[in-house]
């Protein structure tokens, strides 16, 4: 490569596009381009590497990607992430914000700040902090990776070659109730106490959900799902006016917020929750970012009621 002409980053944005939206057609779409546009961008860059990028099957099917293919979408990625995260980086601190800190949260994560970022307030005054609520994990890592975030702290996130992982906490699955329901008065109850109970519960699109769901119809049990909402205060809130019992991570209640509800232990092992720092691979961490993630690993590594540490270490 060292004698050839540098690759376009335009012409990486069209692979980038043309895979993950599966056509060239919608890859133009997508950019702003011609469909021909991509086409040419996609054959120059096949030229310029000296590889087949893509399979064409032709017709409205999905265009496949080449062993080397893969490959290079691989590097594309990070390529684009690093010039995004440049950009921003840049934009910064032209806008005088060196001392900014861009952490992304769960609802089940954001207690674990609290305490880390006292102390850097302590230590560091002049740092200014901003939490981002994060839909999905795959969104998190797309932000971390594209330099919108410097890190974050998350519920079932898959390591990859752009970020990386470090496990903190083992979370479990609980039930919550009003105290006055049949459930609430039992004590420990198994999974199927949820069989044709009216139900609240997160969205189908976050994978916790989809793997307990996923667990529910294995074993036959038919909750009656009358809610779902991404807000666990929300859950709460509809739990304790009576209209169903709710099965979620037990780091989203540690706070009962009205005196008629109850926790409810269960006795089933369920899919894990797994609570992780998420960082990217690709770009240093800033001082402040260093201090608040050992402070959260030193708060994770104590015991905890409803969490089993994972990790405490943090790679150099």
């Amino acid at each position: 490569m060292s004698n050839r002409e540098a690759v376009d980053p335009r012409a990486l944005n069209a692979l980038v596009a043309a895979v993950e939206t599966g056509s060239f057609r919608a890859a133009a779409t997508q950019l702003g381009y011609t469909q021909s546009a991509v086409s040419h961008q996609i054959a120059v860059l096949e030229r310029q590497l000296g590889v087949q990028l893509f399979v064409r099957p032709g017709g409205r099917r999905r265009v496949q990607l080449t062993a080397l293919g893969e490959l290079t979408y691989q590097h594309a990625q990070r390529v684009l992430a690093a010039n995004q995260a440049l950009e921003v980086d840049l934009a910064a601190a032209l806008a005088g914000r060196r001392g900014t800190l861009r952490i992304g949260i769960s609802q089940s994560s954001g207690f674990l700040l609290v305490e880390p970022l006292a102390l850097l307030q302590r230590n560091s005054p002049e740092i200014d902090v901003s939490l981002v609520n994060t839909a999905t994990a795959g969104t998190l890592k797309q932000q971390i990776a594209q330099g919108q975030l410097d890190f974050g702290v998350y519920v079932n996130v898959e390591p990859d070659e752009r970020v990386a992982t470090i496990p903190l906490l083992e979370d479990s699955w609980a039930i919550i109730a009003r105290q006055d329901s049949v459930m609430a008065r039992s004590g420990p109850v198994h999974l199927d106490a949820l069989d044709n109970v009216r139900t609240i519960a997160w969205p189908q699109r976050w994978r916790a959900q989809a793997n307990l769901e996923q667990e529910w119809r294995r074993r036959r049990i038919r909750p009656r799902i009358v809610y779902r909402t991404e807000d666990s205060l929300m859950i709460q809130w509809l739990v304790a006016a009576g209209l169903g019992a709710a099965c979620i991570g037990s780091l989203s209640v540690q706070q009962l917020i009205d005196p008629h509800l109850r926790r409810v232990p269960l006795l089933d092992d369920l899919p894990g929750r797994t609570l992780s720092l998420c960082y990217s691979r690709d770009r240093e961490l800033s001082t402040p970012a260093v201090a608040v993630i050992e402070s959260i690993q030193t708060l994770t590594s104590r015991p905890s009621r409803h969490g089993t540490a994972a990790a405490t270490a943090f790679p150099a």
